[in-house]
């Protein structure tokens, strides 16, 4: 069991690995709570793609290098940046959602697979996936 009771695994979504870097006031306390007790946190790297594509079309101004970001993701302890391969581009495929976003599908996907649950705000994400902690 993780740290004060959490969940020893959880994985977050692209807004809340955002957050938690900018704007952890924008976390609610649940999500604050999970991020903190967790003893591994789990993004998928279909989230760094998302970022940067927002970042390219201005959409998301972002106060650091994307690149600069993933060296300090890399080197933060209980953080995994979890790779996109087969097993989950199939469940992705799968998923029986209409939901076409195929960053979320991708993070639902990658769920599944790790038995864990999911730290967002989305709402498509968590009327779709139970296990979200929001």
């Amino acid at each position: 069991m993780g740290r004060m009771g959490g969940f020893p695994v959880i994985l977050i979504d692209t807004n809340v690995l955002l957050f938690s870097m900018q704007e952890r006031s924008r976390l609610t306390g649940q999500a604050a709570n999970a991020l903190e007790s967790a003893d591994e946190i789990l993004f998928s790297s279909i989230s760094i793609r998302e970022i940067g594509i927002k970042n390219q079309k201005g959409n998301l101004p972002l106060p650091f290098n994307l690149e600069e970001m993933i060296y300090h993701l890399e080197s933060v302890e209980n953080l995994t940046i979890v790779p996109i391969d087969a097993r989950i581009r199939l469940k992705n495929i799968a998923l029986e959602w209409d939901h076409r976003d195929p960053a979320d599908r991708t993070i639902v996907a990658t769920a599944l697979l790790k038995n864990v649950p999911i730290v967002t705000a989305d709402r498509y994400i968590r009327d779709f996936y139970s296990r979200t902690i929001w």
